[in-house]
């Protein structure tokens, strides 16, 4: 429900702006104080075992969250047609850091997929998605037919960033931009028989260049009681957070397995937490949510009267929408652990800012431009 309120007005006075859509905002914002509640109750317990405030986590998560909110009014206030125009560059920006993580990152649990600065670590791959949206956004606004020559410096920047990020290794995050930039392809008008070839191509591709580490989490997945104090720990202690939850939950900070059993539980399996301690139905919430922000998302993209802007907003509202349900997926055991965070949730900096930025451009979209007419005497 969008604000009925015209505020911004141009400087020529020949068009008008509506205000942003108030429920996208709010279902946002209601996913994100999910997130701080969630963070400060399963990562309380592992700062004080690393000697630190209970509210470490949730601190640096709100600095971020503020940083973020800078960039999503800055970038909401900017017309988002500018972003055509800045594609290419960004692209080739994010590629510039992701070289560097390759030379100078920093390893986590096996993966290079940070850059270092002092106090603070980012994560280029994240950025990585805005950047594919924008590129496919603003080459099949053009043209469609992806075997046009003149589309080449549009593909060729989005496979070196999937190559790069393959690289780290970030197989997961690989997947997503894969079935983002489909599913960008479907909306623009393209082949359903390229889009089920490419499918097949992909998988083809990811099975065969598929490490063998990848490939124990498959088999760690599908078994995790063969090794159940080693690689199936995180599943099993997962599936028992969901059990221990049952139907109304133990109690918000009643959570036990946050308490050293479950190592990821701030980030990567903060869905499972959220569900010891709130239940079937807390559970219910969260996804509710996501579909209703996917709704929202969709409808603004079909509202939109451009083609770059009907594009772009629907990228962004499947990536972070697809983002969510890999995660909480994996948490309930349906998926491989793939190491993707909760959109909004989950710990980390770089995924909430660069997800504030993204919601920034749908709610730039979101603000229907209305042309005014001059008054005839």
């Amino acid at each position: 429900m969008s604000n009925p309120n015209y505020d911004n007005i141009n400087q020529n006075n020949s068009i008008m702006l509506s205000g942003y859509d108030s429920t996208l905002t709010f279902i946002v914002l209601f996913l994100i104080i999910v997130g701080f509640l969630a963070i400060f109750s399963a990562g309380a317990p592992k700062c004080i075992m690393q000697g630190t405030h209970s509210t470490f986590f949730v601190l640096r998560q709100f600095i971020w969250f503020i940083l973020g909110f800078i960039a999503m009014m800055t970038i909401s206030r900017i017309n988002y047609k500018a972003l055509d125009r800045l594609a290419l560059p960004f692209a080739w920006i994010i590629i510039f850091l992701l070289i560097c993580v390759h030379f100078f990152g920093t390893t986590v649990n096996g993966a290079t997929r940070w850059l270092t600065l002092g106090p603070v670590q980012f994560q280029p791959s994240e950025a990585a998605k805005l950047s594919v949206i924008m590129l496919l956004a603003s080459s099949f606004s053009k043209n469609v037919n992806i075997f046009d020559s003149r589309q080449f410096k549009y593909f060729i920047p989005i496979i070196i960033m999937l190559g790069l990020i393959f690289k780290q290794p970030n197989l997961s995050m690989v997947i997503i931009l894969m079935l983002s930039s489909l599913f960008m392809y479907f909306a623009a008008g393209g082949s359903i028989k390229l889009i089920i070839t490419g499918v097949c191509i992909g998988a083809l591709g990811i099975s065969v260049a598929i490490q063998s580490f990848q490939k124990q989490r498959i088999q760690t997945w599908l078994h995790p009681e063969a090794d159940p104090y080693g690689a199936g720990y995180n599943i099993i202690q997962s599936m028992v957070a969901f059990v221990a939850g049952g139907f109304f939950g133990e109690g918000y900070g009643n959570s036990v397995q946050k308490l050293g059993w479950l190592p990821e539980g701030h980030t990567d399996f903060i869905f499972a937490v959220f569900a010891e301690e709130f239940g079937f139905l807390g559970c219910l919430l969260v996804i509710g949510l996501f579909l209703a922000f996917l709704q929202r998302g969709l409808l603004i993209s079909a509202k939109c009267e451009d083609v770059f802007g009907k594009l772009l907003s629907a990228g962004i509202t499947v990536s972070i929408t697809l983002q969510a349900f890999i995660n909480i997926a994996v948490a309930s055991s349906m998926f491989p652990a793939t190491g993707v965070p909760l959109p909004f949730i989950s710990y980390g900096g770089t995924s909430l800012f660069i997800t504030m930025c993204m919601i920034g451009v749908l709610l730039n979209i979101s603000k229907k431009r209305i042309r005014r007419f001059p008054n005839v005497r």
